[in-house]
């Protein structure tokens, strides 16, 4: 394996084929993890280091911003941002943070909890937010493009799709498919048939997921497993031991216009209150807030 690991603590978080996984924290805690690095290796792009961690693409490019995504510098030092902390909303089943690009499972009466990158819909077909549940496991599922998705593909790919894709190598749905009870039943947390577009906006409203992500989450979940899909930008915490954290995302662009400009976060009152009396503390908030990265910055 063509890694140089730096920092790994096995007690707060393990890597494995199948999921990352994190010790579940204490209830007045949020935050997971520890951040990892990796030295680049000839060959390497940022799609194989995502991979290889099972983390997103654009995640893993605001973590390190200036590096070539296709020809990253051998021998220069990436953050994997394997650390996070957890959105504010009850850990229970599985929850979607859009803003993150992040699924997040906590089973029932376990300690531990799993993180996963995640392919959302993109601009004009937003996945929306919503509390919902599994309605239906389907494996090997079928896909029926709707007459807007047939349309587009002749229009922009000259492909005319099938009323029906069938299982099998060419379906985009992939090999697994956990249908949602809202939306009308349309929108799907699914596998894929590509090997790009985790981590990203790239869906027409479905959340996709890595195939081997996917298949592991299938054999773990069942119907009226409760999913909430949520969309926070901006994570922080306050430890028991008084230390606060904040982590920022870059918020979704909600059209075409907003696409590649600085989107503003605010941040809530208490996290303000927290920092008012440290200047240090402020101005890093202050940066976390411009910069965007997606990582945990520890402010005081």
């Amino acid at each position: 394996m063509r890694r140089l690991l730096l920092l790994i603590l096995v007690s707060f978080m393990s890597l494995s084929a199948q999921a990352v996984e994190y010790n579940r924290p204490a209830s007045d805690s949020k935050l997971v993890g520890v951040m990892e690095y990796y030295q680049v290796m000839e060959g390497d792009s940022l799609l194989d280091i995502a991979n290889r961690y099972d983390v997103g693409l654009l995640l893993l490019m605001a973590s390190n911003p200036g590096v070539d995504p296709f020809l990253p510098t051998p021998g220069s030092l990436l953050t994997i941002p394997m650390q996070l902390i957890l959105p504010d909303v009850k850990r229970e089943g599985i929850v979607i943070n859009l803003a993150e690009l992040r699924l997040y499972y906590f089973p029932k009466n376990s300690d531990k909890m799993y993180v996963f990158p995640i392919g959302i819909g993109r601009v004009g077909r937003e996945t929306p937010r919503m509390t919902t549940q599994i309605s239906q496991m389907i494996k090997n599922p079928t896909w029926t493009p709707t007459a807007n998705i047939r349309r587009e593909y002749r229009e922009k790919h000259n492909i005319e799709l099938p009323a029906v894709v069938p299982a099998g190598p060419e379906n985009p749905l992939g090999d697994y498919a956990m249908r949602l009870s809202k939306g009308g039943g349309q929108y799907l947390i699914h596998g894929t048939n590509k090997d790009f577009g985790i981590g990203m906006r790239v869906s027409s409203g479905c959340i996709r997921m890595n195939p081997w992500d996917v298949e592991w989450l299938f054999s773990q979940v069942n119907r009226g497993t409760v999913v909430r899909i949520i969309n926070q930008p901006l994570k922080e915490t306050m430890e028991p031991d008084g230390s606060v954290y904040v982590e920022v995302h870059e918020p979704l662009s909600r059209d075409e216009a907003q696409l590649g400009e600085f989107k503003a976060v605010s941040a809530p009152d208490a996290l303000l209150a927290a920092v008012s009396a440290d200047s240090e503390a402020s101005q890093m908030l202050n940066q976390a807030l411009s910069a965007q990265q997606g990582l945990p910055i520890k402010l005081k």
